[in-house]
């Protein structure tokens, strides 16, 4: 059993795309980031940065000498190749298809990510609208989707067959109306990301978001005290 620590963000979906592709066996324990649950004690001995996803696999592989004992692991990367090792699906098993996938999954890490994140943060949460700090990053977000679409251009995934960097670059692709981003420019990307919606553990993994959050879909930003949580917390909140 995997104990998962989940929150609707892009980077939670990540985790129950893979788990839901797999049929692993797991239980959600939320983690209400607009309430501050991702500050607690319980959860900071899991996830030491304070950010959602986190996991804990109580049956890992360990070193095929039995009772090998329960393993914790934070960074959705990090997750997706541990998930990847576990299993044996998702990454391929020779040498430049493996790396392929893995590159590309550091890619979104490094990358989409961080770039779409503060496109959201500056163009639809800040307080103050800062014309350069969103030029900067909408401009990024959309190079890094014509990186994304060129790849693409000739094959049906980003590595190839469907992998974990297919299931971390996704979520970040989904809110695109909200990173100012016209998806008919770029054609493969819509394909790709048409593919994966109608995949059936993508449709699973977002019903389990509205299963978790009723407000799931809605902006995550609605009173004072959730900016105050999700914004501007300094190096006191892990002491």
């Amino acid at each position: 059993m995997i104990d998962l620590y989940y929150w609707t963000t892009p980077n939670g979906h990540k985790i129950t795309m893979f788990l839901e592709e797999t049929g692993l066996k797991y239980q959600i324990f939320p983690i209400n980031i607009g309430k501050g649950d991702q500050f607690k004690p319980e959860f900071l001995a899991i996830a030491p940065n304070n950010r959602i996803p986190a996991l804990v696999d109580h049956e890992p592989k360990g070193d095929g000498k039995g009772g090998a004992k329960p393993i914790s692991i934070f960074e959705s990367g990090a997750m997706l190749l541990y998930l990847a090792e576990k299993t044996g699906k998702f990454l391929p098993a020779d040498l430049y298809g493996r790396y392929d996938a893995i590159q590309w999954t550091f890619w979104q890490m490094g990358g989409l990510g961080p770039m779409a994140g503060q496109n959201h943060h500056f163009s639809n949460y800040a307080e103050e609208k800062i014309k350069y700090a969103i030029d900067r990053y909408v401009n990024e977000t959309n190079r890094l989707y014509g990186v994304l679409n060129k790849r693409l251009s000739n094959r049906e995934f980003i590595a190839g067959d469907y992998s974990i960097a297919d299931m971390a670059c996704y979520p970040w692709i989904v809110p695109y109306k909200n990173q100012s981003q016209n998806i008919e420019d770029f054609p493969h990307l819509k394909r790709w990301l048409e593919t994966i919606r109608e995949r059936p553990a993508t449709v699973r993994a977002y019903a389990r978001a509205k299963e978790v959050n009723p407000n799931f879909g809605q902006p995550a930003i609605r009173t004072e005290e959730e900016r105050k949580l999700l914004f501007g917390q300094t190096a006191a909140v892990v002491k």
